[in-house]
């Protein structure tokens, strides 16, 4: 086993709110050990290791060579504990990964060393966990950006990555902030198919057989919503109606999107380098893209000016494409769009900017966080086209607030408008019947 010369500072087994001195005599026990394992192990060295079995190998024969000079007795359940976080410790995510591990945790929000946040079913809560200061948490931010090629320090204080399964992190460190290191870790559990939003109540089956004919028929769908609404999930599931044998090629900030398709090409942004130079913008990916040869083009989420671009793909002829926004309404995402239009530095006026978002987008699909922490899909709305200097659309679908039950759940229900949508004929060509009444 590997020896370090010099000892890093060893992370604490004590809970965030217990103090030192009322830790039992096996408690003390365990965060000698672990000091002593931390300053033993060559973390530089175990870290190099692929195989987690063999680091979890080496780990436990250090704890039994430690255990062997102690007089105060540990269980296998206690040598085990030990030996799990000091694994953590190397090739985890420290402190915060057991709230990793944990399936009903979707966010975790790392305010500073010693407040940390998560969200299990839509509700945030404190949790009773801590880093021991803040370089401790500054060398898992490290560990999770460098595996993605990237770096945050003080002339790069702000970074996305991800992490191995797609959990999409952000992080953000002094002067920026203010207290201290800031860690955000988006979690993506097991995929969410179509079956089950309409199981958890997000929408309808007749929602679903609507927004399933609009992705076979190849219209261009843009889903609306606000921070974690569950765009990116609700553009996982439609995925699941593109044919199998187009390609696609997909473009974000930080990989996260999980097509199910055989062939699909992943690209994402890159930022600058320490120099300031080789940074690739989405709008760079989405041009080259359009050389690639896509059916389709799936944009992970449209934030600037590549909004131009992919309006522009979308009127010659790469239809189907399928890409989310951050907006309230269907009509706040129409607005957004014009913004972005205006950061590509055109002066195109506004009518016509308005006319390619028309011709362009053929269907808004709204979500929304309600209250209570459910997601709902709270409106499909189609773009018709336009009036005067106005883009018109008429909404198909909505979700209608009932009241709150005195456990703060929101009742409501899915209903349809009574309109049938202009694309309808279209569908109808490309041999897709809906059923007669489904718009009633």
């Amino acid at each position: 086993m590997a020896v370090a010369e010099e000892a890093p500072a060893a992370p604490t087994f004590a809970r965030a709110a217990a103090p030192v001195e009322e830790l039992s005599a096996v408690d003390k026990l365990k965060v000698d050990i672990h000091h002593r394992l931390i300053a033993r192990l060559d973390l530089e060295a175990l870290e190099q290791l692929k195989d987690e079995a063999e680091v979890t190998a080496q780990i436990r024969l250090a704890v039994a060579e430690f255990l062997r000079n102690e007089t105060t007795p540990l269980s296998q359940a206690e040598r085990e504990e030990i030996v799990e976080h000091i694994v953590w410790e190397i090739t985890g995510l420290g402190p915060i990964e057991p709230l990793f591990r944990d399936p009903l945790i979707t966010d975790i929000l790392v305010n500073n060393a010693h407040d940390i946040f998560v969200e299990r079913r839509g509700k945030l809560s404190r949790v009773n966990t801590q880093f021991r200061n803040d370089a401790h948490l500054m060398a898992i931010i490290d560990r999770i950006v460098s595996r993605v090629g990237r770096r945050v320090d003080e002339s790069s204080p702000m970074v996305d990555a991800r992490l191995p399964d797609g959990s999409r992190v952000n992080a953000i460190i002094p002067p920026l902030s203010l207290d201290g290191p800031v860690l955000s870790i988006r979690r993506f559990g097991k995929e969410i198919t179509v079956k089950q939003l309409t199981e958890y109540g997000a929408v309808t089956d007749e929602m679903l057989q609507l927004l399933s004919g609009c992705v076979k028929a190849r219209l261009n769908i843009l889903i609306s919503g606000g921070t974690g609404s569950g765009k990116t999930t609700l553009l996982n599931a439609m995925s699941s109606f593109i044919p199998g044998d187009e390609r696609l090629v997909t473009i974000e900030d930080a990989a996260e999107l999980r097509l199910q398709q055989e062939h699909v090409v992943r690209l994402e942004t890159r930022p600058p380098n320490s120099e300031g130079k080789g940074e690739v913008i989405a709008r760079d990916l989405v041009k080259n893209a359009l050389r690639m040869r896509p059916d389709r083009i799936i944009i992970g989420e449209v934030r600037s000016a590549e909004a131009l671009d992919m309006l522009q793909a979308m009127n010659t002829g790469h239809e189907g494409s399928l890409s989310t926004i951050h907006a309230n309404s269907p009509r706040d995402a129409l607005s957004r769009l014009e913004t972005m239009i205006l950061m590509a530095g055109t002066n195109l006026p506004q009518r016509a900017m308005r006319e390619q978002v028309s011709s362009a987008l053929d269907l808004i699909v709204q979500v929304q966080r309600l209250s209570d922490g459910s997601r709902r899909v709270v409106s499909v709305t189609e773009v018709t086209g336009m009036e005067g200097d106005i883009v018109t659309t008429q909404e198909i679908f909505r979700y209608r607030r009932k009241g709150i039950t005195p456990e703060g759940k929101i009742v409501g229900v899915f209903e349809a408008t009574g309109i049938r949508p202009l694309f309808a004929e279209r569908l109808t060509v490309a041999g897709i019947e809906l059923p007669r009444g489904l718009f009633v």
